[in-house]
């Protein structure tokens, strides 16, 4: 199969990509969603060929999972651009594509005469992507990355990990969640960027260079800490499987009785679909319910510590007494309790559910005549199944076919002209330049992070997203105490020292605009207050439909239909519209109405039981809704695709998106290494047995709850850190002299290397470590990245931004640099989240061209 015989959603597309594992996760979506993605590798093959884990445990560049995973539908050609007539060959595919994916070294390319000036020369549509570990600019430009380092110092790390002792005292490092979860977080957020630049360039005709960094990406993901401590000075502890804190709290994990572990998810919300008593209720079923019949459990008192301990711990007697395989979730689910299991991730890949919607499908490999299960889509969309093959290249499989199909000529790829849609006069952000998406209009119907925050990346491009809310269903982040404003404002937070109190907010009595991670999860968006339960607040957000391009929810599966704004309404309204649902587990499919938090889509996906200390230890997970972010970032990602094939075709879809399966898309490697080696997951902490690597881990350093994350990949490095700590001895010691050595005396190097780190000030380590150019960095605090890190602010990876009621605050920007139309996380309206109904009086007014006596009377009526 060439790469113009496959339509999707970017068919046609040409993507050049060149680099090792930063890039590779960016190039694989663009790849499923049907780009022709082609990988220019040197002779031999790139570097990822050899990570592991390999077909029947025989390293090969043709049999490497983590390749098969990663790589999947893209074709490879080989190429020496040390040699001119090599440089030469990149040039004219350059010229002939419409992306080009750079993650090699900062000069790489402009070494070998092929930097971004000559490539913009040949070809000014060309839409250039940089992927680096810290940014090609700034005082961290020349450090050393990898996973394991970008997770500590994106302060992933310090959010994950296992609880304290009684004491508060940590016996155990922060754990990196496994497989590759930097360079994801950096792929989602650049793919979905070029994205946006292949619209723009629809509309403009040019093309732009992006940069992602992987530090900013990184450490922009850690959903509740960076607010926490902005809003609060509250600094955050890490607790197993489950969101790290300010405090302790019950536990959330339960054992099984053959010891398997499930996640009975507890929100305890009285206000919100009766979790205690439902819970209650399950109990009961199995004669455990106790004393929790008493009547002061229908009071306030339910609210209180001691009870909620109490019936934490009844649940996990009722688990403790029944088997993994007896699905009690489901149970739970029944009962609207969002309770799930831990599952491996192969597990899976037999699920009904998953395989019903496409999540997992079979790949033929003709070379060993074998077929194996992949991980597949991330989205369900009628007509339109995420690209399942070819299987990944062999080396330079595709050298002579892809000059040949390239540099003949084009795909009529971009087959209407789109300049109608595009406003005659298109607004300047902020920057003094273009937004991306200038003249696009969203219809918001979302509802806390997983799916509100997808908007905020479409507004931060430049557009118009109407956040449509009634407080008779609010959406729960305005009442969230997380990263809640004090109530004297921001002089008060700058005049603290200590942290602050946590405000109390209670539930849809209390004031909807003190929220701070409200208003950044909606940056930059129109909020209207519309009543969807009156007749004529439905007849105004159908009038909203017809003139938007996307309809996009995160109600729980089914809502839409039942308001009768199913995807055929929408169509009748709007031929060409598009229309995104975000749930926890997906609308199609045998889990129907399944409810989920981001904690809990982990749980089943098998994300968390890939974070953690190998066993005995239990699953450590994530400790914050990395899903919840995750999600966001993916369902912005199908809102671009989607609206890029529409101005392509003049075509609309329907996206059923899911953070489950966004999860498990995360786990492919694992899932791979099940299907063709038959081997279950098992954790194996910070170390790095795939990338093969000793030292590697996180270390403790001075101070109270301080460690250092650092690796060597080479003996080169290797002697570099130990001339570093001062232990030069180390490095003729006969069991440490190679890398396998290192690795076959992992725990004596750890307790080695652990002593020696434990005297040093942790960022003066990292320095020195890095200046001799060891990968190493600090497990940061959300302190340490907002007050400290010199390459953040650099970035600018914070903007300060008026709201409403709060006044002035910092909002993480969007993480990749746009250099036509940079992003503004602001929006059009230079601003961070709306109050609520701050812009009701405006939509009807100078969007749907209502009078003053008309509003006054769909007020007067409750629409409103």
């Amino acid at each position: 199969m060439s790469g113009t015989e496959f339509d999707g959603f970017l068919g046609g597309v040409r993507v050049l990509e060149i680099g090792a594992e930063l890039g590779e996760y960016c190039g694989k979506v663009l790849a499923g969603l049907g780009a022709d993605v082609v990988r220019v590798e040197p002779p031999g093959g790139e570097v990822t060929r050899g990570y592991g884990p390999f077909y029947k445990d025989v390293p090969h560049p043709d049999r490497s999972l983590y390749f098969w995973h990663y790589n999947l539908a893209k074709r490879s050609v080989t190429l020496d651009l040390d040699d001119p007539a090599g440089q030469e060959s990149f040039a004219r595919l350059v010229a002939a594509a419409d992306v080009l994916i750079d993650s090699r070294p900062r000069t790489y390319l402009a070494d070998r005469g092929l930097g971004y000036d000559r490539l913009r020369a040949d070809n000014p549509r060309l839409i250039y992507t940089r992927i680096s570990p810290f940014g090609d600019t700034g005082p961290w430009a020349d450090y050393e990355g990898s996973d394991l380092v970008h997770l500590a110092l994106g302060g992933v790390m310090m959010n994950c990990g296992y609880d304290p002792d009684p004491a508060g005292f940590y016996e155990t490092p922060p754990v990196a969640p496994q497989m590759w979860q930097a360079y994801h977080l950096a792929g989602e957020m650049t793919a979905m960027s070029i994205l946006a630049a292949l619209t723009y360039r629809l509309r403009s005709g040019h093309g732009q260079a992006l940069s992602t960094s992987v530090h900013e990406a990184v450490s922009q993901n850690t959903e509740t800490d960076v607010p926490d401590w902005i809003f609060l000075r509250q600094t955050h502890r890490r607790l197993t499987c489950r969101h790290s804190t300010t405090t302790t709290r019950s536990p959330a994990l339960a054992i099984t009785k053959d010891g398997r572990y499930l996640l009975p998810y507890r929100t305890y919300v009285r206000s919100q679909n009766d979790e205690w008593d439902n819970t209650v209720a399950l109990l009961r079923k199995y004669g455990l319910e106790g004393d929790l019949d008493e009547p002061r459990y229908a009071t306030d008192y339910r609210d209180t510590t001691e009870a909620r301990d109490h019936l934490a711990a009844t649940v996990d007697k009722l688990i403790g007494q029944l088997c993994f395989d007896r699905d009690l979730w489901r149970e739970a689910q029944a009962l609207d309790l969002p309770w799930t299991p831990i599952r491996r991730p192969e597990e899976n890949a037999v699920d009904p559910h998953w395989l019903q919607r496409g999540a997992f499908f079979e790949v033929h490999h003709p070379e060993l005549d074998e077929t194996f299960l992949y991980v597949g889509g991330k989205w369900v969309t009628e007509g339109m199944p995420w690209r399942r093959g070819p299987r990944p290249p062999l080396v330079g499989e595709h050298t002579e076919q892809v000059a040949h199909e390239w540099l003949v000529g084009r795909p009529g790829h971009e087959r209407i002209s789109t300049a109608d849609r595009a406003p005659a006069q298109a607004p300047t952000s902020r920057r003094g330049k273009p937004f991306a998406l200038a003249g696009i209009r969203v219809v918001d119907l979302s509802w806390m992070l997983a799916s509100a925050g997808a908007g905020r990346f479409l507004s931060a491009m430049g557009a118009e997203v109407i956040k449509v809310e009634h407080l008779s269903r609010p959406d729960r982040m305005r009442f969230s105490p997380l990263g809640a404003c004090p109530p004297g404002g921001r002089p008060e937070r700058e005049r603290a020292t200590s942290a602050l109190p946590t405000p109390q907010i209670t539930g849809t009595t209390g004031n909807p605009n003190r929220s701070g991670s409200f208003m950044e999860i909606n940056a930059g968006k129109l909020g209207m207050s519309l009543n969807l339960k009156h007749p004529r607040g439905r007849e105004l957000l159908e009038e909203l439909i017809r003139d938007a391009d996307m309809v996009v929810e995160g109600f729980s599966p089914g809502t839409m239909a039942r308001m009768g704004l199913g995807y055929e309404r929408l169509r009748e309204l709007n031929p060409d519209i598009i229309y995104v649902q975000q749930s926890g587990l997906g609308e199609f499919g045998t889990y129907g109405r399944a409810r989920t938090f981001g904690p809990s889509a982990q749980a089943i996906s098998g994300i968390s039981e890939m974070s953690g200390l190998p066993e005995p230890f239990p699953p450590a997970g994530i400790g914050y809704s990395h899903l919840d972010w995750f999600g966001a970032y993916n369902m912005a990602t199908a809102m671009l695709a989607a609206l890029y094939r529409r101005d392509v075709t003049g075509e609309g879809c329907h996206i059923d998106a899911s953070q489950g399966e966004t999860g498990l898309y995360l786990t492919g490697t694992a899932v791979l290494d099940h299907a063709v080696n038959e081997r279950r997951w098992s954790r194996y902490g910070n170390r790095s047995p795939y990338k093969r690597a000793a030292p590697h881990g996180a270390y403790r350093t001075t101070g109270d709850d301080r460690w250092i994350a650092l690796a060597a990949f080479d003996d080169d490095q290797w002697r570099a850190l130990a001339e570093v700590l001062d232990l030069p001895g180390w490095a003729s010691d006969e069991r440490f002299a190679d890398l396998s050595g290192r690795l076959r005396h992992q725990d004596a190097l750890d307790e080695l290397v652990g002593s020696a780190t434990a005297a040093w000030d942790g960022f003066e380590l990292m320095a020195a470590l890095q200046q001799r150019r060891v990968p190493a960095g600090v497990c940061q605090s959300a302190e340490d990245r907002v007050e400290r890190d010199p390459q953040l602010a650099h970035l600018g990876w914070l903007v300060e931004l008026e709201q409403a009621e709060l006044g002035r605050w910092p909002v993480k920007e969007h993480p990749t640099h746009f250099s036509e139309t940079p992003t503004y996380i602001g929006g059009r309206w230079n601003r961070s989240g709306p109050n609520y109904g701050q812009d009701t009086d405006y939509v009807l007014a100078e969007i749907l061209k209502l009078d003053r006596a008309e509003i006054a009377e769909l007020r007067a009526q409750g629409a409103l």
